[in-house]
């Protein structure tokens, strides 16, 4: 996102868009990939709610996150492009808070790739992991990407 310090984030938290919402998508390269052509979309607020759940020490993926969404709306998949950018929008939302933090730094992208859209960018998740006991490494030689070793076994499960 460009512009962080001149946007109003928790307003964009509040928005709903119309959603929740659901599309049915007829591209069969699409509907091959995600298992269906039933797309939910969830509005900010409700990853806002999730990723409030997941406690000190613990993770999650925008993936499972998705899934989850999915499959409580029984929808065949939850749409990722919005997904990435509302958990952008919870990151940036509580960053403007003064207090009722989200802890957003524990959502990571897939395989447990850190997210360098979020507040401070990966320096600051890194540290933030680092304080609640995760170990983040480096991979890649040109295209540099950081991840959470191991994150599997920190993964928070949603019911």
């Amino acid at each position: 996102m460009a512009n962080e310090d001149k946007k109003d984030f928790n307003a964009m938290l509040n928005d709903s868009k119309d959603m929740p919402k659901f599309q049915t998508i007829t591209d069969e390269k699409s509907i091959k990939k995600y298992g269906g052509d039933r797309m939910y979309f969830a509005p900010p607020i409700e990853y806002d709610k999730v990723m409030r759940l997941v406690p000190f020490g613990k993770l999650i993926t925008v993936g499972a996150i998705r899934d989850y969404f999915a499959k409580q709306s029984g929808a065949d998949f939850t749409e990722p492009i919005t997904a990435g950018i509302f958990v952008s929008i919870v990151a940036w939302a509580s960053y403007q808070r003064e207090d009722n933090e989200t802890p957003y730094w524990r959502t990571l992208k897939a395989n447990g790739e850190l997210n360098s859209k979020y507040p401070g960018g990966i320096e600051a998740q890194k540290e933030k992991l680092e304080k609640e006991g995760h170990i983040i490494i480096q991979k890649g030689r040109t295209n540099i990407k950081y991840y959470v070793k191991d994150y599997e076994q920190a993964i928070f499960a949603l019911c």
